[in-house]
């Protein structure tokens, strides 16, 4: 910690406008929004390396025997086959999920920029949207 010299202290008479309020609350609405988009993009992630390893341990099971396959909270039996067309189906739309959270992510940042980029223009060092 440091003592702020004077050219170095925020003036604290900064008038908050109806619309600085409005754009204070979009980028905490947004920030938010990206930390659950994190959250979800690395829950499906994991879920992404737990098919990529099921995918591995099929390609070296024997074909004749039957698999045991999740469908939502459940196991079924299928055929060796069926659980690889299962599984190509489940890892593309995975995919597919994956990339459409990060790119709505990737918006909300960039909103999120051009608010601050706003915000640190008016109000300088009296208002902190950094983590």
């Amino acid at each position: 910690m440091r003592i702020l010299s004077k050219e170095e202290e925020t003036d604290d008479n900064a008038e908050v406008t109806w619309e600085d309020q409005q754009r204070i609350n979009t980028f905490s609405k947004l920030n938010n929004r990206v930390r659950a988009l994190e959250e979800q993009i690395e829950a499906l992630k994991q879920e992404k390396e737990a098919l990529d390893d099921l995918s591995t341990d099929l390609e070296l099971a024997d074909e004749d025997q039957l698999v045991m396959y999740r469908v939502g909270e459940a196991f079924l039996h299928l055929p060796h086959s069926r659980a690889m067309k299962r599984l190509e189906r489940d890892q593309a739309a995975l995919d597919a999920e994956l990339s459409k959270l990060t790119d709505r992510a990737e918006e909300c940042e960039a909103t999120m920029k051009e608010l601050k980029g706003t915000l640190y223009a008016k109000f300088g060092r009296a208002i902190n949207l950094d983590e």
